[in-house]
Formats: structure tokens, C-alpha cells, sequence
């Protein structure tokens, strides 16, 4: 039996919350800039329909879950995440304030990188850009490789060493340094519970 769907509406012939497709269709199918997006839950779309189209477009379902979540992440906090074409491929990395999802770095792209590789310098930047600025908070990322290589203060990647991507093994060796010579709180750096909490708010909405 198909499990059951909600579609939210914020434009169309009728704006709201639709247990059908077909119910939803006829609300979105050939009006102008339709604005609609499917959820597994009542309550994530009950969550979706309060906030605005824009903060899923584009993004998974599960985009902004967290904020319905029994148990949610710190806040205010930090998220980084990566984004690569391909492994290695094109490389990009970012990080957002976690509430607001307002975006705070974003390097890249990076020929011949990897995702991890990406995390944990999204991560390393994170911690550089809030020590610069005096303002500590917690850092998360969905990556537990990239968590720990950090912790451990070495980025242990297979990644082969190429003329493309040598840039990036320079800031691999630049993180590492400022993690030599800083040390890190056990909390300043925090796995994201996907599972809980649905996609990063740093994701870049391309799975």
C-alpha cells in the first residue's frame, strides 16, 4: 500500500494542505508560478505551510523537520555541508546559521575534490570564521568522517594529490595547523541528526 503523502500548497487556485495528488493537482496544474512541494508527515507539512515556499524550494522534504523535532538541535548554532559532482568531482562548501539559514561563507567550486574533504573544511572554516569574530557557537555537520577527522586535527583522505586540486590540499594543511594550534571544546563540533532532524539547513538541495 503507497504510504501516505501531504501536499502543501502555498499558491495555487487554493492554498493548504491536500491528502491526494490529484486533489493538489487541481490547485497547481496550469496556474501561473505554483508553489507546492510533497511531505511525509502531516506535521512536517503542517511546519512547511507556516513558513515559506522559498525555504523549500528546491530542497528535500525533510528541509526544516528539526523545527517540529521532540529534541532539537542548539541554537543558536552553525551548519556546514559540501557539495560534489562526483568523487573526486567539482568541490563547494558552505555554512549557514542554523535557524535563519542565512549563509555566512561560501568557497568553491574546487576541481577534484571530495565531499568529506569539503566537510571538513567547511567545518575548520566554521570555527576560524566565529574565532575571528568572538562569537563561539556550536558547529554541525552530517559527516561523521569529516566530525572526527577534526577532533583528531588530521583530514585523512584517499584523495590523490593532483595539479587540479592542489589548492585544496594547501587548505587541508592550513586546517590542520589551526587545529594544532587551537584547541577545540567537546562540544564545539556536533554530528547533525539527519534522521531526527531531516536535512542540514546548509544542504545545497541537489540529492
Amino acid at each position: 500500500m503507497p504510504k501516505q503523502k501531504y501536499y502543501v500548497v502555498w499558491k495555487g487556485r487554493k492554498r493548504g494542505i491536500f491528502t491526494s495528488w490529484a486533489e493538489s493537482e487541481k490547485q497547481v496544474k496550469g496556474f501561473a508560478g505554483a508553489e507546492y512541494k510533497a511531505f511525509d508527515t502531516r506535521k512536517e507539512a503542517e511546519s512547511a505551510y507556516r513558513s515559506k515556499y522559498e525555504a523549500f524550494k528546491g530542497k528535500p522534504a525533510s528541509h526544516g523537520k528539526w523545527r517540529e523535532a521532540s529534541v532539537k538541535p542548539i541554537l543558536p548554532s552553525v551548519c556546514v555541508d559540501a557539495a560534489c559532482s562526483g568523487s573526486p568531482g567539482k568541490l563547494e562548501y558552505r555554512g549557514v546559521f542554523t535557524e535563519l539559514e542565512t549563509e555566512i561563507f561560501h568557497f568553491g567550486p574546487f576541481p577534484d575534490g571530495t565531499n568529506n574533504v569539503g566537510e571538513f573544511l567547511a567545518i575548520v572554516h566554521a570555527l576560524t570564521w566565529m574565532s575571528k569574530n568572538g562569537n563561539p557557537l556550536p558547529v554541525y555537520s552530517d559527516s561523521q568522517n569529516a566530525v572526527s577527522w577534526v577532533y583528531t586535527g588530521k583530514c585523512r583522505t584517499k584523495l590523490k594529490h593532483t595539479s587540479k586540486n592542489a589548492p585544496l590540499f594547501v587548505m587541508i594543511r592550513g586546517a590542520e595547523n589551526w587545529l594544532a594550534e587551537n584547541e577545540l571544546l567537546d562540544d564545539a563540533v556536533l554530528k547533525w541528526d539527519t534522521e531526527l532532524w531531516g536535512e542540514i539547513p546548509a544542504d545545497f538541495g541537489r540529492k
